[in-house]
């Protein structure tokens, strides 16, 4: 475990393995405990860098601003470009899960130079998934709706009780809490107590809902050019209320993937299979 400081935080990060650099980010409400499955299964084919997003787990939490700018996935993605920099990876492979692959996303389009493959793990691009919503979407992702609301209003809400609010909202799917190993879960359960972890978490959203969308609008339609594998959870909501393969063409060029046999959390819940595809899709170095 190691600190890294940026421009706007100190990030904290796990790294080891070897051979190519693959930059694993995790997703809400968690920590980079959640690739630790998957770590295991991918350390003798490549440099793995574990790091905890801002806002989240041990690493920093910025304050922020009336924009939510400090939580916007722009500064999320300086973060994570300038991490690698600092343990000397000029280019690199991104995985990343959820909120940590809307970072991603960003990442490779304000880092193009520097990302040179993509996979995300169940989510498709925020803005449409906010411009498609239905009844059905908004019951399933209603953290979504919550979490938006001005502060302190949620976050006085899950303060109340953080560790039975985690729960509900992790183990309300189709496998329940059963993808979370014992350590994983307690880990999760210690970071999130953290009011600051909690208000950042709400800040990342407001900024999905506002600036993350106005810095989507700007691109211009800019698509990425980097290759991109798009998996979801078959037993999940993104692929019963949306296309994702359709909606990632509309945001980038080569894009490839498919529904996989689990829930929302995909690294925990079916590792060796998100490995298998993982090591098929980052076969050659950057």
């Amino acid at each position: 475990m190691l600190d890294v400081a940026t421009s706007g935080a100190r990030i904290r990060v796990r790294t080891g393995g070897e051979g190519p650099a693959l930059l694993l980010l995790h997703g809400y409400p968690q920590t980079h405990a959640l690739w630790h499955k998957l770590a295991a299964r991918l350390k003798d084919s490549f440099t793995l860098v574990c790091a905890d997003l801002r806002g989240y787990g041990d690493s920093d939490k910025p304050a922020s601003d009336a924009e939510h700018f400090p939580y916007s996935k722009r500064a999320m993605a300086l973060d994570m470009a300038q991490v690698m920099t600092a343990l000397g990876h000029q280019r690199f492979f991104v995985g990343a899960h959820d909120r940590g692959a809307r970072v991603a996303h960003r990442l490779a389009l304000d880092h193009a130079e520097r990302v040179t493959k993509l996979a995300t793990l169940d989510i498709a691009p925020t803005r449409e998934m906010y411009a498609n919503t239905t009844d059905a979407f908004a019951r399933a992702y209603w953290h979504w709706f919550f979490l938006i609301q001005p502060a302190p209003f949620p976050e006085r809400m899950i303060g109340a009780d953080p560790e039975a609010y985690w729960r509900k909202k992790c183990g309300s799917g189709s496998a329940g809490l059963t993808p979370f190993a014992p350590e994983a879960l307690a880990h999760y359960l210690r970071c999130f107590s953290d009011p600051q972890t909690i208000h950042a978490s709400c800040e990342d959203y407001r900024a999905a809902a506002t600036i993350d969308i106005r810095h989507d609008d700007e691109d211009g339609g800019r698509k990425l050019n980097q290759p991109l594998l798009a998996l979801w959870g078959g037993n999940g909501i993104i692929g019963t209320c949306f296309e994702p393969l359709a909606l990632w063409r509309q945001r980038a060029e080569n894009v490839q993937g498919r529904a996989l046999p689990s829930g929302h959390y995909l690294a925990e819940e079916i590792p060796d299979l998100v490995a298998a595809e993982f090591t098929a899709f980052f076969g050659e170095h950057p």
